[in-house]
């Protein structure tokens, strides 16, 4: 199945001028979901990753599911003030202000490997801010996950040193 042609695209959402790339599509697809996750499982099942990280929300989606296929625990990387117990936070730049994650402070120990995952990279804030959050927290990050990758927004540069592993790519479009 090609995965791209499960996404789609909304023109000017949430305001004028961005291709919106909607994710719904994909994921109410069973084959294409399962797909993801199956491509996923396949890269990850031998690498030594003993936690899944996601962002808040469509990280949880395929990140949940992943960790399950992995047979490993799912940490949830959250917007400011949406987990319960004891947290840190990382503030990182949006294209108009900022914004704020947070990881609870007891999520991760020092030496877990990571896998952090998400639905999309645009600029590369968001993920980013979540590697710099698993990295205070001791974990070591083994890579960055995401179906869609927007080319043009060079989010890619944003996360170095971390390796980027993305399914599908809009550039131009």
């Amino acid at each position: 199945m090609e995965l791209k042609k499960t996404i789609r695209t909304i023109p000017d959402f949430p305001k004028k001028g961005i291709q919106f790339r909607d994710i719904t599509t994909l994921i109410k697809n069973s084959t294409a979901f399962c797909e993801v996750i199956d491509i996923f499982h396949r890269r990850y099942r031998k690498s030594k990753v003993n936690l899944v990280a996601g962002i808040e929300s469509r990280g949880f989606i395929f990140g949940s599911a992943l960790a399950y296929a992995l047979g490993v625990g799912f940490v949830p990387i959250r917007k400011q003030g949406k987990l319960p117990a004891e947290t840190i936070s990382q503030t990182y730049e949006l294209e108009y202000g900022t914004d704020t994650l947070e990881i609870h402070s007891d999520a991760i120990q020092k030496g877990d490997s990571v896998l952090l995952v998400d639905d999309l990279i645009a600029t590369g804030g968001s993920l980013a801010a979540a590697a710099k959050l698993i990295q205070r927290l001791g974990g070591e990050i083994v890579d960055i996950a995401v179906v869609i990758e927007l080319v043009d927004l060079k989010g890619r540069e944003r996360i170095k040193p971390h390796n980027l592993f993305s399914l599908v790519s809009f550039e131009g479009e």
